[in-house]
C-alpha cells in the first residue's frame, strides 16, 4: 500500500554530484550513493566501516542496466575490492543501520531476498554469478529485515535506481480524468499487435505482444542494437516474421517501446490507444484540461 512518506537526502561535501545519503526521516536505514570517483572519500567516513547491503550500478544497455548485490561486513573495503576486480559499475548504493545494529545474518537473508526482488522486478540485469543461500534466519529477525527492505527499496527509487521496485501501473484518478480503461493501451499499427499499461516510468509492454521480425529501412542502427540486447536478454525473440515479447517489460517511453515493436521510428503517444480508440496523446490533453479547469474554478 502506498502512503506519503518525507525522505531527507543530505549532500555531506554540499555537491548534488558527489556523494549523497537519504533516509526516511521515520526509520533506522541510510542509503549512500557513492560515484566510483569519490570511493576514497567514501571510506573515510564513519559509516563506511559498517555492516551494510550494497548495489553497484553500470553498463549494461538502455533496455536493461546492470546491477549487481552484495552484503558485507565492512561496506568501504568490499567497495575497494569490486573497484579493483569489478570494471563495470560506475556508481555504488550502499544501505546502513543508523543504529549500527545490523549483523551478518541481518545483511545474508536481505541479499538473498534483494536478489529475488530485482530478480522479479526485472529491471536490470544482474551480475551476481550464483543466487544467494538462504541462510537459517530466525522469524523475528527476518521480520525486521522485511521492514529494512522496505524501506531501501522507497530509497534506491528516489535516487533513481528503482531496482528492487516492480513497475506499478498508473493509479485511476477521477480528478485526472484517468480511469482503470485508460491505463491499458494498445497498438496495432503495421502488423502490430501489442498491449501495454501506462505507468509513471513508461509503458510496461505485456508477455505475448508481438511486432514485425523485420525492420524498416529507415531504423537506426540504435535500434538494432536494442532489439538484439532484447534477445540475448530473454525478453524477446524472433518467431517467423514476429518479434514477440516474453516477459513483461518495461520501455521509458510509448515511442521507445513502439519503436521495439514495430522495428522502426513512430509516434507513440499517437499510436498507442486505450480501448476506445484514444490515444496517449489524447489523454493527455483531456487531463490537462481537467486541471486547468479545476484552476478556472478556484
Amino acid at each position: 500500500m502506498q502512503r506519503p512518506q518525507t525522505i531527507q537526502i543530505f549532500l555531506p561535501l554540499g555537491d548534488p554530484s558527489a556523494i549523497r545519503q537519504a533516509e526516511i526521516t521515520t526509520r533506522t536505514v541510510r542509503v549512500f550513493e557513492v560515484p566510483r570517483p569519490m570511493l576514497q572519500t567514501f571510506r573515510s567516513m564513519p559509516e563506511s566501516s559498517q555492516v551494510g547491503l550494497y548495489f553497484l550500478f553500470g553498463g549494461g544497455t538502455e533496455d536493461l542496466p546492470e546491477c549487481y548485490i552484495g552484503q558485507t561486513g565492512n561496506v568501504g573495503a568490499r567497495l575497494a575490492e569490486h573497484a579493483v576486480k569489478k570494471d563495470f559499475w560506475d556508481r555504488a548504493l550502499v544501505a546502513v543501520s543508523l543504529t549500527n545494529t545490523w549483523t551478518d545474518t541481518h545483511v545474508g537473508y536481505m541479499e538473498y531476498r534483494a536478489i529475488d526482488m530485482a530478480t522479479a522486478a526485472g529491471r536490470y540485469a544482474l551480475k551476481n554469478g550464483n543466487a544467494a543461500s538462504n541462510r537459517h534466519t530466525p522469524t523475528p529477525l527476518e521480520a525486521d529485515c522485511h521492514e529494512f527492505l522496505d524501506t531501501i527499496s522507497v530509497l534506491l527509487s528516489t535516487l533513481g535506481k528503482p531496482v528492487l521496485q516492480a513497475p506499478r501501473a498508473l493509479e485511476p484518478n477521477s480528478h485526472l480524468a484517468v480511469t482503470d480503461q485508460d491505463v491499458r493501451c494498445f497498438l496495432n499499427a503495421a502488423g502490430t499487435s501489442a498491449e501495454a499499461v501506462r505507468t509513471a516510468e513508461g509503458m510496461l509492454v505485456r508477455a505475448g505482444s508481438y511486432g514485425n521480425a523485420a525492420f524498416r529501412p529507415s531504423a537506426m542502427a540504435s535500434l538494432h542494437s536494442r532489439r538484439h540486447d532484447l534477445i540475448e536478454a530473454g525478453i524477446a525473440a524472433n518467431q517467423g516474421e514476429r518479434f514477440v515479447s516474453l516477459k513483461d517489460h518495461l520501455f521509458s517511453s510509448p515511442s521507445g517501446a513502439g519503436d521495439v515493436l514495430v522495428g522502426g521510428s513512430i509516434n507513440g503517444r499517437k499510436e498507442w490507444k486505450n480501448a476506445r480508440g484514444q490515444s496517449i496523446k489524447d489523454l493527455e490533453e483531456g487531463s490537462y484540461a481537467v486541471i486547468q479547469q479545476a484552476l478556472d474554478n478556484v
